[in-house]
């Protein structure tokens, strides 16, 4: 069952004023192309520029809700702005807030070590990805129609069931995460009516705000309990809300331990503020109404458009705070010293204030502020998050690490790629970048940005407690690439006179160095201003140089380097971190995140399949498609393929390239199964066919260029390439014939029958595991049963030698009361070249035995039965049906036994027959039945099915073969202690595996036929690949033929279907010679060759 998820009408995400919002708005498009959206994703999608660069929370929360009721509107086809398209919508809005110290691209697009192996498309997971996650699956679930907002500053983590209680919801709801006394020093908590109530009335917990907003000072204390708050209570009764979701009577940030200890609940904790709330449709509603009054409507571009002057208003302190049930009109509008603002607040009050405000404290989750220290940002990285998460942090990342041994636990590597010896200290992350060895990177250390050529400048150089990134600038229309380093302790803002840089005093750098303090400061600028943040540290160009990563590494040089690069660095134009914030070229940051992760996913497609690795490479193709970068990713599969030397590694390598075809047509241009023989791939196929890979895969790759312009070619190209694929299945599968010995027999007079019969099988578990190449790349094993039907063994041929140098072919089909032939005769083989009828996987395998044994003895030849089951593996890849061992295994093997194969080629099936206990084959005998379900089905299409799958090595696929091993020998284990019930838990088990293997194997009439049946039987299972045919069925009472089928006759849209007998078959297949005249005896079977 799909787990639920929230489908949003609109998502915005709200980014400062020049913040590249076309590229945000990209980076939004390929999160919906990817699935990271929901299962069915908004229609609106929108990147929202601020219209002023202080805008503040509140007014771009307003900016942004003007800007969804517009396109809302439009969509409904009106001219205006209307309301009404509020009442129903679900919207989200995401801000993306302040610039970020440690990722130019700031807190939401922050990567966070974090792989996702079960999602659609492979992707970096940023700090915005794992908030829409959360929103999206976990806590907006269930929700009323509305409007969401959440910052995007912090890390969020919330259980899977949140258990907020919406039932008769009205108004606005603030989200709080339980959190300790000392972290809220230094944030904001909640405090509710129930704290209050709980209060004693003597002690006095004032709730009354001053400062401005967001405030610069503690909220102050009433001195008597707040008679608003119990009003607020008897309401909250009222409408049934639980306890654990009380109404907010203030919110005190950077409150006093007095202050906070009255927010804690019993268990010591208090409730933090988290940046996410909601606001219900009408309170949505009254809120977008303030647009259109001054001084709000400088809050929007229209504002802007209009020449409003601006104004910044906080969503918290200026927005929400005015529903508090302790606050007076009065003290909220003073509350703020700028007039602007208190005339704002005034018409927010008037709007808002009669909504109540409650609080949900969602129990068990977490919440992580990103602040500007870098310690507690290196920490935040390399730390697991709560079990809440549904994100689990990993030390690689997608990232290739040519030794990972060297990475200590404790560190991070996310997006990068790690070349030769890159030691790495717990305590250190690197992101984004790609260098190469030998390094050492001690402790405390944050590397992001840096490229290849950075590799030199590092190699020797002691790295420890520094944060050393690469920056994309642009200074007017000149692209820069800037470094900058500081230190792990660092503060930006205090004054130079009482902080560090590079851990060390001022005084003590500039002694180092030779550095002075006007070389950094100007003059003019007071003493107390002067800091880390508007120093001029980073040289960004030089006059006749060219700039590298050295010119700041050598700030971290002992003094007798340091003099050397002293006067290079006074040369060069340098710029302070305040004065970069406002160059930094996010979308080129972002553009060359996206090329490191190809680069490194395209080393991951080498690793993989050089590696005979069982990861699957279809989320790379879907990302690859949707980003562009698909021609990077054929490349490197068409050298994989062309180069690795093994026919197993280019098949799987031909499948992925097909893989990248289909997601290319984007669902479009029809089905991937399909016919795959046109003569513009012959050239390349008979290549492969003739052992020359490399030349094989260059003319595909030729070819292909030829097919990319339409979704119908690219899929028609697709399954040419499973067809190349199938060629080198073929070549492995036919290195069994070296396991076929044919020695010499007596031969039998011209004109004489040879006549062999076989039973039947029934797989009783395990099958699909014996399928190639999932056969000889996993390993298989698989449960058979020989079997009589109605007391024959229904499946047979017949062979003579004839004077005529003629080939004459008849095939007999159905009971001997309505029988069909089909004659054939051949007078040369080349007539046999367009003669194809070939049969599912199955009856065709033992019949495909039969017609060789026959064929051998006729010839006056013998072969053993495993000689005849390699055989019938190389025949039927000659002639292109494909399929596995397991059906010859289970006809000419008699009775009960287990076939093997290894993971490895040549292929070779081992057959180990099992034991039963004495009178446990008639035990068996009398509680096993065939029904006939009256769907015919055709195994072709699911065994291309499950060999793509295999080849893509979806998670579920490589599991299952897993489990169908491990079911086929707990089965034969049943078998050994004649156990009915395990051996029908087994049945059951396999069926479930068979159905996760190939899903659509399960007819709805064959569905509700099992449904019947299910009260009476220890297990079912449909044979062979399933989709039809015959179902068996392990009875709990012996002799039940009569019962089930009174039972199958009283149910409803079954169709035409019939029961049979079948016995366990201990004899096994026969060879005989039995006369020259036809009529001697019946034929032994429905197929006869002649």
């Amino acid at each position: 069952m799909a787990a639920a998820a929230v489908e949003w009408s609109v998502v915005l995400l709200t980014c400062q004023r020049g913040g590249c919002v076309s590229a945000f708005q990209r980076e939004l498009e390929v999160r919906r192309l990817r699935g990271g959206l929901g299962p069915r994703p908004p229609q609106l999608l929108l990147a929202v520029e601020d219209p002023w660069a202080r805008l503040g929370s509140g007014g771009a929360t307003l900016n942004a809700l003007l800007v969804a009721a517009e396109h809302l509107s439009a969509r409904a086809g009106c001219t205006v702005v209307t309301a009404d398209v509020l009442r129903e919508a679900r919207i989200l809005i995401m801000h993306m807030g302040r610039d970020f110290s440690f990722d130019d691209c700031g807190r939401a697009f922050t990567c966070l070590p974090v792989e996702e192996p079960g999602a659609p498309a492979e992707a970096l997971v940023c700090n915005l990805d794992s908030l829409l996650g959360t929103m999206t699956h976990r806590l907006c679930v269930g929700s009323p129609p509305g409007v969401w907002v959440c910052s995007t500053d912090m890390l969020l983590t919330v259980p899977s069931a949140p258990g907020i209680d919406w039932n008769g919801f009205q108004g606005v709801r603030v989200i709080a995460v339980p959190g300790s006394q000392e972290y809220a020093k230094n944030h904001g908590v909640y405090l509710t009516d129930e704290q209050v109530q709980s209060s004693s009335p003597f002690k006095g917990h004032p709730l009354e705000a001053q400062g401005s907003s967001p405030p610069s000072v503690p909220w102050v204390l009433r001195s008597q309990p707040c008679h608003s708050c119990l009003a607020w209570g008897t309401l909250k009764s009222s409408l049934g809300w639980s306890c654990s979701q009380g109404l907010v009577c203030d919110i005190i940030y950077k409150g006093t331990e007095a202050q906070i200890q009255q927010c804690a609940g019993p268990d010591g904790t208090v409730p933090l503020v988290c940046g996410v709330v909601f606001f219900s449709s009408d309170a949505t509603e009254q809120l977008l109404a303030t647009h259109v009054i001054p001084p709000l409507d400088a809050c929007t571009y229209l504002g802007l458009d209009s020449g409003a002057p601006p104004i910044q208003l906080s969503l918290f302190f200026d927005i929400v705070l005015c529903m508090a049930a302790g606050m007076t009109e009065e003290d909220f509008i003073k509350g703020s010293g700028d007039a602007s603002v208190r005339s704002a607040r005034s018409v927010l009050w008037t709007a808002l204030h009669t909504f109540p405000l409650s609080m949900a404290c969602i129990p068990g989750s977490s919440y992580d502020y990103m602040t500007t220290s870098a310690s507690d940002h290196i920490r935040s990285l390399t730390l697991l998050p709560g079990s809440a998460s549904h994100l689990r942090f990993c030390k690689t990342a997608h990232s290739h690490v040519d030794q990972p041994c060297l990475l200590e636990d404790g560190s991070s590597v996310t997006n990068s790629l790690l070349e030769g010896a890159v030691q790495l200290a717990a305590g250190s992350v690197i992101q984004h970048c790609h260098i190469q060895g030998p390094l050492e990177i001690g402790p405390g250390c944050l590397l992001s940005g840096l490229a290849i050529g950075s590799s030199l400048a590092l190699q020797g150089c002691p790295l420890r407690d520094v944060i050393l990134q690469g920056h994309h600038i642009r200074l007017r229309d000149l692209p820069c690439r800037v470094f900058t380093l500081t230190g792990c302790l660092d503060d930006w803002q205090s004054p130079a006179e009482e902080a560090t840089y590079l851990n060390m005093t001022w005084a003590e750098f500039f002694h180092r160095t030779g550095i002075r303090e006007g070389d950094l400061w100007d003059a003019e600028m007071p003493r107390r201003s002067r800091c880390l943040l508007n120093a001029r540290l980073f040289p960004v160009l030089h006059a006749c140089e060219a700039l590298g990563l050295e010119d700041v590494l050598w700030l971290l040089a002992p003094a007798p380097v340091a003099s050397v690069r002293l006067a290079r660095w006074r040369a060069a134009w340098r710029m302070s971190w305040q004065e970069l914030l406002p160059c930094l070229d996010k979308a080129a940051e972002l553009r060359a995140r996206r090329a490191l992760f190809f680069l490194q996913g395209q080393r991951k497609v080498r690793r993989v399949l050089l590696g005979r690795q069982d990861s699957s490479l279809l989320p790379l193709a879907r990302s690859a498609v949707h980003e562009g970068y698909h021609e990077a990713v054929l490349g490197t599969l068409d050298e994989v393929a062309s180069t690795a030397g093994d026919t197993g590694i280019a098949a799987r390598a031909l499948a992925c390239i097909a893989d990248v075809l289909g997601c290319m047509a984007q669902g479009e241009g029809g089905l991937r199964s399909g016919p795959a023989a046109n003569k513009e791939w012959a050239s390349a196929f008979g290549h492969l066919e003739s052992g020359d890979i490399a030349s094989g895969v260059r003319e595909l790759a030729a070819e292909r260029q030829k097919w990319m312009s339409r979704p119908a070619l690219l899929v028609r190209a697709a399954r040419h390439y499973e067809g190349a694929e199938q060629i080198l299945i073929r070549q492995a599968v036919m290195s069994s014939c070296q396991f076929v010995t044919v020695g010499q027999a007596e031969l039998p007079p011209l004109g004489h029958w040879v006549q062999v019969a076989c039973p039947a099988r029934l797989d009783l578990s395990g099958g699909w595991s014996d399928t190639p190449p999932i056969t000889y790349e996993h390993g298989g094993a698989v449960v058979d049963v020989a079997v009589l039907v109605d007391g024959c063994r229904p499946i047979g041929a017949r062979v003579r030698r004839i004077h005529e140098p003629e080939l004459r072919l008849v095939s007999f089909s159905g009971t001997p009361e309505s029988e069909a032939a089909v004659e054939l005769v051949c007078r040369e083989l080349e007539h046999l070249q367009d003669y194809c009828q070939p049969h599912a996987p199955g009856t065709s395998s033992i019949l495909a035995g039969a017609v060789m044994a026959s064929l051998y003895r006729a010839a006056g030849k013998s072969a053993s039965t495993e000689s005849l089951i390699h055989a019938v593996l190389h025949l039927e890849q000659k002639l292109t049906t494909g399929g596995g061992w397991q059906d010859q295994v289970g006809g000419l093997v008699p009775g009960f036994k287990i076939g093997r194969s290894k993971a490895q080629l040549p292929l070779r099936v081992e057959v180990e027959k099992i034991p039963v206990p004495n009178g446990f084959t008639q035990t068996l005998n009398d509680h096993l039945l065939l029904v006939y379900t009256g769907k015919t089905r055709l195994a072709r299409n699911l065994l291309q099915d499950v060999v793509r799958n295999w080849y893509a090595r979806l998670p579920s696929t490589v599991q299952n073969a897993d489990a169908l091993v491990s079911n086929a020998e707990e089965c034969a284990q049943a078998l050994r202690q004649g156990n009915l019930p395990l051996i029908g838990k087994c049945l059951d088990r396999y069926w479930q595996q068979k159905k996760c293997m190939a899903p659509g194997c399960e007819p709805l009439a064959v569905g509700r036929m099992m449904d019947a049946l299910q009260p009476y039987i220890y297990g079912q299972c449909l044979a062979g690949a399933g989709g039809g045919g015959f179902l068996y069925v392990l009875t709990k009472g012996p002799q039940q033929k009569e019962a089930l089928h009174q039972i199958l006759a009283k149910s409803e849209g079954l169709g035409n279907f019939s029961i049979h007998s079948i016995e366990v078959d201990t004899g096994g297949f026969s060879v005989e010679v039995v006369g020259c005249d036809p009529e001697d005896s019946a034929h032994p079977a429905g197929d006869v060759a002649v």
